[in-house]
């Protein structure tokens, strides 16, 4: 099985048709580790975007500030979102890799948290290009905040390959947000733990992401 830092960024494709096979194996395995709350989830800036949607995410303690995520070949602006817990319900993740030898465009989807059973995440932060939602609710919200003063779980500052907020940027914070109809694309997830009860996780030929491109 791969180390959590490999595994940031997800499945390797350039060798995928292969050793296919095998990374199912250990994709599947990663994916139940994490399932069981076994795992510290880490997902790097690989150039490769993702896609995660969820009917709703409920964090506590959440800051916000913009950062800088390296890739392998250039940088990219990011808005960092920061909670030192969070609940999230009906979750979807996918990523699409197109142009894989012989396969052609392949999507990896991965789904978690239906019915009662919410996906829980402690200290997570991510690096987000967009995002939408039908509603957002921030209870005790402090806007223009020297990024410096945000209290936890505060700015990232011991992640590997990713650049901390410049101490007096931008910075909010809030001690919940509630946020609902979640579509957000983003280019790196990082958390103390993931649990994701009733995992589903499947590679399929195609574009099968969570959600269509928003203009």
């Amino acid at each position: 099985m791969e180390s959590p830092a490999q595994v940031r960024g997800g499945t390797r494709w350039r060798r995928f048709a292969v050793v296919m096979v095998p990374s199912v194996a250990a994709t599947a395995a990663i994916g139940v580790a994490l399932a069981q709350g076994a795992l510290a989830a880490s997902f790097s800036v690989s150039g490769q975007s993702f896609k995660v949607k969820a009917s709703e995410l409920v964090g506590q303690n959440m800051v916000q500030y913009g950062g800088v995520a390296p890739g392998p070949e250039k940088n990219y602006p990011v808005v960092v979102s920061g909670f030192k817990s969070a609940t999230i319900t009906d979750m979807c993740q996918s990523v699409v890799t197109p142009n894989v030898p012989i396969l052609g465009t392949v999507t990896l989807r991965l789904q978690a948290g239906f019915g009662d059973k919410k996906v829980v995440a402690d200290n997570l932060y991510l690096d987000v290009a967009s995002l939408n939602v039908d509603n957002a609710v921030f209870d005790h919200m402090e806007i223009g905040l020297p990024a410096k003063d945000l209290q936890l779980p505060g700015r990232r500052t011991d992640e590997k390959g990713v650049s901390p907020a410049a101490p007096y940027g931008f910075g909010q914070q809030a001690k919940t947000a509630t946020l609902t109809g979640v579509r957000q694309t983003a280019w790196a997830t990082t958390a103390g733990s993931f649990t994701l009860p009733n995992l589903s996780l499947r590679l399929s030929l195609g574009n099968d992401e969570c959600f269509p491109d928003i203009p």
